[in-house]
């Protein structure tokens, strides 16, 4: 195997920063970490340096649509291609590409075309689908469709099964009719169960994590919250999600879905243990600003100050973020120590994923999935699997 030492680094691990060491790798995996001053008594390796930057686990995000114009719903081998590479350059090195609201037949063939080009082995940041709707409330549809809403059938779940080596994840509203027992008979299989375009109240919440639901979906993004009924006040999602430590939360930190002092909030309540950031990107994102472009449900957006919106400018129409970006909000905006703020990015949705025996810390005998940053958050190197799929570490 190939020998590998990275030097000169600051590595991040969730505890703390270590400064002037190096990583070594053998083949795909981390062999050790060491001060530099020690790295002169290795022989034989190729040397990468650093030169002082931040070395990082490879970004897991756990909710991408899409990126460089291409969305995951055109269930073709270019868009999840394209998708792949996009976030890869980001330091995304493990991902839930995501569906949107649609037929059910439609949405099995977008999920055989990403069976078909993972089995590949082409694009190794690839991990697994994450069915967002169709089994969510009408009445906080976001930007989901409403015709393609339902309630999840006997067949929806025999089908789900059949999927269940692919599909890691599923948003649904523990509200709607069917979805509890969805999740209690896909209790035993590794998908993870996620509270997401739902209206649900506290006593809704309860019973989802009885049932097997432990995660929520874009926290505050089409969730409910506290509202009358009858004059009595009745708390929600939101709520919810703060009260029940048996849920995590997924935080889209791009600035503009959540302003700095919820950020802020989020953070103070549900640390950094239960926080997870995600970008929910559509196809839109890293095109250039001012350009027009085709949502997820086929309406006309507008790139316009770092988000998509509608063209009348009535609401936002979904992110273009990227990793790297989220990492620096929270770190900049949301003022969250370093260490913390990568913990989210990293090593909370590795154990939310139960990827967390591999992925999400630097240390020896987990997965060499990498990414070296500059003190400006800019991407400069991203390794997966050891292998260099990203380099611009010459530019400093």
């Amino acid at each position: 195997m190939s020998r590998t030492i990275l030097v000169n680094a600051e590595i991040i691990t969730p505890y703390r920063v270590l400064k002037s060491h190096s990583v070594i790798i053998n083949g795909s995996k981390i062999e050790d970490i060491i001060k530099t001053d020690e790295a002169s008594s290795y022989e034989n390796l190729q040397v990468i340096d650093a030169q002082g930057c931040y070395v990082m686990p490879g970004f897991i995000d756990m909710h991408v649509h899409g990126g460089g114009g291409a969305d995951f719903m055109e269930g073709t081998e270019r868009s999840i291609g394209e998708i792949s590479a996009f976030h890869m350059k980001h330091g995304t090195t493990t991902m839930l590409l995501t569906t949107n609201c649609a037929p059910m037949d439609k949405i099995f063939s977008v999920i055989d075309k990403f069976r078909e080009v993972k089995s590949t082995r082409a694009y190794p940041n690839l991990l697994g689908v994450h069915l967002e709707g169709p089994f969510v409330s009408t009445e906080q549809l976001g930007a989901l469709n409403v015709d393609a809403c339902k309630s999840p059938d006997a067949e929806d779940i025999k089908k789900i099964l059949c999927y269940e080596d692919v599909i890691s994840r599923i948003t649904a509203a523990p509200e709607i009719y069917g979805t509890l027992t969805m999740a209690e008979r896909l209790r035993n299989y590794d998908i993870l169960f996620s509270v997401g375009h739902s209206n649900a109240n506290n006593e809704d919440m309860l019973r989802a994590l009885e049932s097997g639901y432990s995660h929520i979906t874009h926290f505050y993004s089409a969730t409910s919250t506290v509202r009358r009924i009858n004059a009595y006040r009745v708390s929600g999602v939101i709520e919810s999600g703060y009260l029940l430590d048996g849920y995590t939360v997924e935080v889209i930190a791009d600035g503009h879905h959540l302003p700095p002092d919820l950020l802020k909030l989020i953070y103070k309540i549900k640390g950094s243990a239960r926080i997870a950031l995600v970008t929910d990107s559509i196809c839109a994102a890293g095109l250039p600003e001012g350009q027009k472009a085709k949502g997820s449900g086929g309406r006309e957006i507008i790139i316009e100050g770092g988000v998509a919106k509608l063209p009348d400018r009535s609401a936002f129409a979904g992110s273009v973020s990227t990793m790297d970006l989220l990492v620096k909000n929270m770190f900049e905006l949301a003022e969250v120590p370093l260490n913390e703020t990568v913990k989210m990015a990293t090593a909370t949705p590795a154990r939310i994923l139960r990827l967390d025996k591999k992925k999400g810390i630097v240390n020896p005998g987990m997965d060499a999935d990498l990414v070296v940053m500059d003190r400006e958050f800019r991407v400069r190197l991203v390794m997966s699997d050891g292998k260099v799929f990203y380099d611009r570490s010459e530019i400093i």
